[in-house]
């Protein structure tokens, strides 16, 4: 599935496609920096049914988030060096959680990524996104 998104008041409407579109909470989130994914990620998890503050987990690797739809992990991994950072931290138990798990930078991990995942790509075309979900 392809969206364009033209401006932030298209993304609850999109992420809710997203949403319906899914068979897997894994989620791996690719685009250049400053591409939007941390901001889909954030109204993704608004209509999961949050009230807690949702940022980027740029330095602490992941943020937890309770939602109406269970637990929500979103992971930041540009900051890892290899794989073996994210398996000291446990990432395996995240990822056979049966939580949401929000991948930003996945290549980082791509190894330790279960086979059955989604890949949500964010592409900037002249000051529009374009969503791509596979």
């Amino acid at each position: 599935m392809e969206y364009q998104i033209n401006k932030l008041e298209d993304l609850p409407l999109i992420a809710e496609k997203v949403i319906t579109q899914l068979r897997y909470k894994l989620i791996c989130f690719e685009g250049e920096m400053g591409a939007g994914k941390t901001t889909f990620i954030k109204e993704f998890v608004k209509l999961l049914g949050t009230d807690d503050d949702i940022s980027s987990p740029t330095f602490s690797i992941v943020n937890e988030y309770d939602t109406k739809k269970g637990k929500v992990y979103h992971f930041d991994f540009y900051r890892l060096n290899d794989e073996e950072e994210a398996l000291d931290f446990g990432i395996e138990d995240y990822f056979y959680s049966d939580a949401y798990c929000l991948m930003e930078w996945p290549s980082r991990v791509e190894n330790l990524i279960p086979e059955e995942h989604h890949i949500i790509t964010i592409e900037n075309n002249d000051g529009n996104r374009i969503l791509k979900l596979k």
